[in-house]
């Protein structure tokens, strides 16, 4: 597959995921004229689908799909359509639709695609009949090539309002502006009605910051410490004056210039 188409494809699931909520694996509708073409072009169908739809596929098949099968004796076909996951259409098996109906009857539910089902046909009535329904993606095979039809016009603009919705759900939304309230937030304003006030007042004071008492020691401690300090003699009693006593300065005596000549008072 070129990346091209690859990558339109992509865009087109993701729309399909956020807007009308499929999800993996999708569930594939098969109808019997597809199984034929894929059957005698040697395709690999379940891997053309997980290659198209880019992720894990459940094809599926009706019974009333299956009776056409067998009307064509083509017993590879047939083989090939029992290994897909049966899907009841709640149809006479004596009496089966056609196959226009049986899907139709299948996929629309009150106007939508409710069950989120991918159909897989070659019918070009089929397809043009599912156009109408928003939010189906078709596939279907061109020339041994598994192709997936663009959005259709339904599934484009319901994608459109999903959109507007979102951009424009804010201050416009009355249910936010408070113009009118449904009834779940009625019952929620009810119940923080309801609920008991905090009492104001002065708080307790924080037990991690309040001291605890000392423990006053016992007499036996307190008696064996003093008679241990009477026991240790001081510097002083025991005469160790030299420890505490400082050595004193000696004086120093200034000289004196002016010294009697001794000598000279010999002489006279």
């Amino acid at each position: 597959m070129r990346q091209k188409r690859a990558k339109s494809y992509r865009k087109q699931m993701l729309v399909y995921n956020h807007t009308f909520k499929f999800r993996q694996p999708y569930q594939v509708l098969v109808d019997d004229q597809l199984v034929l073409e894929t059957f005698n072009s040697s395709f690999d169908f379940v891997k053309g689908l997980q290659r198209t739809l880019q992720a894990e596929v459940k094809p599926m098949i009706t019974q009333c799909c299956m009776q056409s099968l067998y009307q064509t004796n083509n017993q590879g076909a047939i083989d090939a359509g029992k290994q897909f996951e049966r899907r009841r259409c709640n149809h006479d098996p004596k009496e089966p639709k056609s196959v226009l109906e049986c899907l139709t009857s299948v996929v629309d539910v009150n106007g939508k695609n409710k069950h989120r089902y991918v159909v897989a046909t070659q019918d070009v009535e089929i397809r043009r009949r599912l156009r109408k329904i928003p939010g189906v993606p078709l596939v279907y095979m061109n020339r041994s090539v598994m192709v997936m039809e663009p959005l259709s016009n339904a599934s484009e603009k319901v994608s459109r309002e999903v959109e507007e919705q979102k951009l424009y759900k804010g201050l416009n939304d009355p249910k936010f502006a408070g113009i009118a309230r449904d009834e779940n937030d009625e019952a929620g304003a009810e119940n923080q009605e309801n609920k008991p006030k905090k009492r104001k007042g002065p708080k307790e004071p924080n037990p991690l910051s309040m001291k605890k008492k000392k423990t006053t020691e016992s007499t036996g401690s307190i008696s064996s410490l003093s008679a241990s300090s009477n026991n240790i003699s001081t510097p002083t009693e025991a005469g160790d004056v030299s420890g505490t006593s400082k050595n004193k300065r000696r004086r120093k005596h200034k000289k004196s210039n002016d010294k009697p000549n001794d000598s000279a008072d010999s002489i006279q």
